[in-house]
This record gives C-alpha cells, sequence and structure tokens, in this order.
C-alpha cells in the first residue's frame, strides 16, 4: 500500500495501467480495446479514467501526474498491452527511432511546432511523413525530457543553436510548400 492515498488503484486499474492506456489511446486504440487489455468493462474504464484525472488535479505534491510521465514513457513495457495493438501507430523504424535518437526527436519536435506555425496539424505531418502516432511521440519526449532539461542547463547556447538550425529548415520546407511566406515578395 502506497503511503499517497491518490496512488490507490481505481477500480482495479492502478496509475501505471492509466498512464499505459492513455499512451495506446494517444496512438489509436479505442476505449473498448483498452478496457480489455485492462480486463474491465468500458464504463469501469471510463469512471476510472476520469477519476484519475480528477486526483491529478487534487494533488499538490505533484507526484501522480510525475509518476504518470514516468509510467506513460514506459508504456510499450507495460505487460497488459504487450499483445495490444494500437491502431494508428505504423511508424515501424521511425517509431524506434525516434525513442532511440535523442536528436531524430528533437528534430521532429521542432518540425512539428513549425507545422502549427504554418496552420497544418504538425502531430499529423509528423504521422503521415513518419507513421509516428502521437502517443508514441509523447513516450518519447517523456524519455528525453530529463536529458533535454540537464542539456538546456549545461550548454543553453549549444541547445537553442541546434533549435535554430532545424527551425530555419523547416521554416522552408513549409514555406516552400505553401508557395513562400506572406510578405516575401515585400521589400523596404
Amino acid at each position: 500500500m502506497s503511503q499517497n492515498q491518490l496512488l490507490e488503484p481505481i477500480h482495479g486499474i492502478s496509475l501505471e495501467d492509466y498512464s499505459a492506456a492513455c499512451a495506446k489511446l494517444g496512438n489509436g486504440m479505442d476505449e473498448q480495446a483498452v478496457a480489455g487489455a485492462l480486463g474491465v468493462e468500458l464504463p469501469v474504464w471510463q469512471e476510472a479514467s476520469l477519476l484519475w484525472a480528477e486526483r491529478m488535479k487534487q494533488d499538490s505534491t505533484f507526484e501522480v501526474i510525475t509518476l504518470f510521465g514516468q509510467y506513460f514513457g514506459q508504456a510499450d513495457q507495460h505487460p497488459k498491452f504487450s499483445n495490444a495493438t494500437a491502431g494508428a501507430s505504423g511508424g515501424g523504424g521511425y517509431t524506434a527511432q525516434i525513442k532511440a535518437d535523442r536528436a531524430f526527436y528533437e528534430e521532429l519536435e521542432v518540425a512539428r511546432n513549425v507545422a502549427y506555425e504554418y496552420g497544418l496539424d504538425g502531430a499529423q505531418w509528423i504521422v503521415e511523413k513518419y507513421g509516428i502516432a502521437l502517443g508514441d511521440f509523447q513516450i518519447a519526449a517523456s524519455q528525453w525530457n530529463a536529458e533535454i532539461h540537464a542539456d538546456l542547463q549545461a550548454d543553453f547556447e549549444g541547445y537553442s543553436q541546434r533549435q535554430e538550425a532545424y527551425r530555419a529548415k523547416y521554416q522552408q520546407l513549409f514555406a516552400s510548400a505553401q508557395g513562400g511566406n506572406v510578405a516575401d515578395d515585400i521589400t523596404f
């Protein structure tokens, strides 16, 4: 039993179960399949999901959300979902690459944000171009978060330069795809 009552399972669904389920939902698994993998009926899953979200809001220590992020990042290792297929994630090599190659993750993170700036759905662009579903992208984000944070503290300038190089690359790519930027033909 946990010292923190907010970490106790809800309807038999632990925080680890809930976190992995959220990752699978982000990859396109439907709620019925999630409930089945967890061994509960759909209404039980839906109520537990709502209650876990409420617990996160109530937790002034941030222990629940911290553990949620940790477990979310380990969703691929959760035994209840080991045989479950997510549906949308078909990235294969790219899905493995984003989890193994931090530079690739960082580049796609910038690409996604620049896509949004150009009026595209950045997450959908990643799915279409690389086959990496949002859930897998977020798993990679949680995996690389601590390392990136440490690099920001150690070498902010170097990190910023890499980010700006990726940004320029994708601004050019998206601008070209749209026939240029709005102000490209204005001279002062």
